[in-house]
């Protein structure tokens, strides 16, 4: 069994605005997750991209105006927002606080393909 404690892993600079912590991924031995959290300053976010995966974006604190195709939507803290696989989307602290987001992949490494992109981004590799 391994225990995975997440205050002892960095925050890691992942853009403009934007720090990141790796919780799970085939970093830490898993198999099919890759689990982080992000803190984003406000007018801050992730640009436009796709997952060949599903992935789960929960707010802890804050607020965050999310996307999926040309729908956007307001998400607080304690809603989660399910983008499927292959879908653009992205999202924006449109708060005046610190935006803290959980987010889960259904893969153990992270692959994001930019829109526009002809290559995928891939951090958390073995």
């Amino acid at each position: 069994m391994q225990i995975i404690e997440p205050r002892d892993r960095a925050l890691e600079p992942w853009r403009a605005g934007v720090e990141t912590r790796m919780v799970v991924s085939a970093q830490t031995g898993a198999a099919q997750l890759c689990i982080f959290e992000q803190w984003i300053a406000p007018g801050h976010g992730a640009p436009t991209h796709s997952h060949p995966v599903e992935e789960v974006l929960t707010v802890r604190d804050g607020e965050a105006e999310m996307w999926l195709d040309s729908e956007r939507r307001i998400v607080s803290a304690g809603q989660a927002f399910i983008v499927p696989a292959g879908r653009l989307h992205g999202f924006r602290n449109s708060g005046t606080t610190t935006l803290h987001i959980h987010a889960v992949l259904a893969s153990p490494i992270f692959e994001a393909l930019p829109e526009g992109a002809s290559e995928p981004t891939r951090r958390w590799t073995v």
